[in-house]
């Protein structure tokens, strides 16, 4: 059960009424409409909204949460219940499903739909069941309400209680010409059981050690759920035209979780590569010629006969 004293990580706010939980799933929904029809509340007038706003609203029953909070250990059922309101004048029909690999897949709710007569509030009670090998850590998922062609989510962050790993890990690196640039293409993984928000740093150096490429650690936009992969891209606007580089990307993230990977490209400006090349052939080649050209025609050798006895003979013979 949720400690309402206890303050939840990520800045989150245990709810002012905390949901009740089980140790085991006695009890079901079993009268989930009945229940459903006996929670339904006329609105007073004043609470219709003014045309243009949202046809019906969703949120956690009670006063002041805006979210669900759960905390238990594996195992255990949690039960709370789902407020929609239609302050308008005519009725509304809500389609409600889980969503997300965490607690999202572990909501039943009573009814996969509701319809919710005018100015009524429709209470719609439903359960989270951890298993029983459940990690822990954060499994954040949420409620999707939709109908009357508007949509929303009602977040529901459960924390199984339990001893937290913070891992993270960089995968996949590869380094490509994009443009006038490179394009640093990755995944990071988080490998543990806490939700994290991780910070990237990166550094590219030169064939011979030069320092090509330096960002300092910055925050990225994603928060990462226990298990979840997501892939990313870093431009690098300016990158060597002719070089052998080497990347290399750190992740860090709260709790001590540090992951590492290096990539190597070379890079290579084809278009100035094969003009070099055509100007170096092109100069070998004058130089064979004029070694050719300047060469001395080859001349018949002077030198002794080959066969000296004959050559002595014909020289008794005239004398």
């Amino acid at each position: 059960m949720a400690d309402p004293a206890r303050p939840a990580a990520h800045g989150l706010k245990p709810p002012v009424q905390p949901p009740r939980s089980v140790r085991h799933a006695g009890r079901r929904l079993a009268a989930a409409a009945v229940v459903l029809l006996c929670a339904a509340a006329v609105l007073p007038p004043s609470a219709a909204v003014a045309d243009g706003g949202p046809p019906w609203k969703a949120a956690p029953s009670g006063d002041g949460r805006p979210y669900f909070y759960l905390e238990g250990v594996a195992g255990t059922v949690f039960e709370d219940t789902l407020a929609l309101t239609n302050p308008g004048s005519k009725p509304r029909t809500v389609g409600l499903r889980g969503s997300g690999e965490g607690a999202g897949a572990w909501i039943v709710l009573a009814t996969p739909e509701v319809k919710i007569p005018p100015r009524t509030r429709a209470e719609v009670p439903f359960t989270v069941t951890v298993p029983p090998g459940a990690a822990p850590g954060d499994h954040p998922g949420a409620i999707v309400a939709s109908g009357a062609g508007h949509e929303t989510d009602v977040r529901v962050h459960l924390r199984v209680s339990g001893p937290k790993l913070a891992a993270l890990t960089v995968e996949d690196v590869t380094v490509r010409s994009h443009g006038d640039g490179a394009v640093i293409e990755y995944a990071l993984v988080n490998r543990g059981n806490t939700t994290l928000t991780p910070r990237l740093a990166v550094r590219a150096e030169g064939l011979v050690g030069s320092e090509l490429l330096h960002r300092a650690p910055r925050t990225l936009p994603e928060r990462l759920a226990p298990g979840e992969r997501v892939e990313r891209t870093e431009p690098w606007p300016g990158a060597p035209a002719l070089d052998s580089v080497t990347v290399r990307l750190t992740a860090t993230a709260a709790g001590g979780a540090h992951g590492e990977a290096t990539a190597s490209a070379p890079f290579v400006a084809w278009g100035t590569v094969t003009g070099t090349a055509l100007l170096v052939l092109a100069a070998g080649a004058g130089s064979v010629w004029r070694v050719r050209r300047r060469r001395p025609p080859p001349t018949t050798p002077t030198g002794p006969p080959t066969n000296p006895e004959r050559h002595l003979a014909q020289a008794g013979a005239t004398t």
